[in-house]
């Protein structure tokens, strides 16, 4: 799959944006992410295994907790594309 389609495929649905709208800040454990985006720690963790399947997160496991960080700054480059005015 290309890459475009790829990142476009991961912003696309509400929970997964929500999701990297919080990891642009650095890296979270996944209780930090369901603490921000106010989201059930089922949903988060499905989206967030759909991110990595797509190439746009990357994770690591430390000790009992599973920490994820942007794996690809194009999907930075991207949100601040259209967030501008």
């Amino acid at each position: 799959m290309r890459e475009e389609i790829r990142i476009f495929k991961a912003l696309c649905n509400e929970v997964r944006l929500e999701i990297v709208e919080t990891l642009l800040e650095g890296e979270k454990c996944v209780s930090e992410i369901v603490l921000r985006t106010g989201r059930m720690q089922p949903a988060v963790s499905m989206q967030l295994a759909k991110l990595e399947f797509l190439g746009v997160v990357e994770s690591r496991r430390e000790g009992g907790r599973v920490y994820y960080r942007l794996a690809n700054e194009k999907v930075r480059k991207v949100l601040k594309i259209v967030r501008e005015e």
